[in-house]
C-alpha cells in the first residue's frame, strides 16, 4: 500500500498496559494534571467528567476539561480544550499527553473527533497515556491502576491528513 496516498501513519509506539507506579515521573506529571484539571468539568447533561494535558516539545503542560452546553455542539471535549489552550499560547507540537475519565470495568480514549484533533497536531507519533480518575490525586499512586500506554497513530491509523508542506510547495510555485 501506497503510505503517501492513504495518509497512513505507522505507529512508533507500541501499545502496553503499566501500573501507575511502574510509569517515569513524566508520565505521572501528565496523568496527575490531567485528574486534577477534570474536576472542574462542566457536565450538568452527561455527569461524565474528563481530564486531558498535553506537553509541548519545550516541556509546558496545557490541561483541559470537558464543557457542555445545553445545545450539545457548541460542547468542547477535553483533549480539544487542552490543545486549543496551547495552540493560542503558540505551542503546535507536542510529546506525550494523558487522559483521564472513570468508567468502572474499562479506559477511556479519546473520541474520534478529538482523535482527529490529536492528528492535526502530530508531525511525529505522540504518546498517549489513559487511564481511569480518581477524585483526588494523591489517590492515584495508592490506587497503582492500569494505564494504557499509546499513540496517536496507534489511535487513528487513517487520520485524515491533507496538509502536506512539500505539497503546498509545490502548489505555491505552480500558480506563481
Amino acid at each position: 500500500m501506497d503510505n503517501n496516498l492513504t495518509g497512513l501513519m505507522r505507529a512508533s509506539i507500541t501499545e502496553c498496559v503499566h501500573n501507575y507506579n511502574d510509569l517515569d515521573d513524566e508520565a505521572k506529571e501528565l496523568i496527575k494534571a490531567a485528574n486534577w484539571v477534570r474536576q472542574y468539568a462542566h457536565v450538568p447533561y452527561s455527569n461524565f467528567k474528563v481530564g486531558a494535558a498535553f506537553r509541548t516539545k519545550e516541556g509546558r503542560i496545557y490541561s483541559g476539561c470537558n464543557v457542555e452546553n445545553a445545545a450539545f455542539s457548541p460542547s468542547i471535549c477535553a483533549e480539544r480544550n487542552a490543545i486549543c489552550k496551547a495552540v493560542s499560547d503558540g505551542f503546535k507540537e507536542f510529546t506525550n499527553a494523558a487522559v483521564v475519565a472513570y468508567q468502572e470495568k474499562v479506559l477511556t480514549p479519546p473520541c474520534g473527533v478529538c482523535r482527529q484533533s490529536i492528528m492535526e497536531f502530530a508531525k511525529e507519533d505522540t504518546i498517549i497515556y489513559i487511564t481511569k480518575a480518581t477524585d483526588y490525586v494523591e489517590q492515584l499512586a495508592e490506587i497503582n491502576g492500569p494505564v494504557l500506554c499509546t499513540s496517536i497513530y496507534n489511535l487513528l491509523p487513517y487520520g485524515f491528513r491533507n496538509y502536506q508542506e512539500n505539497q503546498t510547495k509545490h502548489i505555491i510555485d505552480d500558480v506563481l
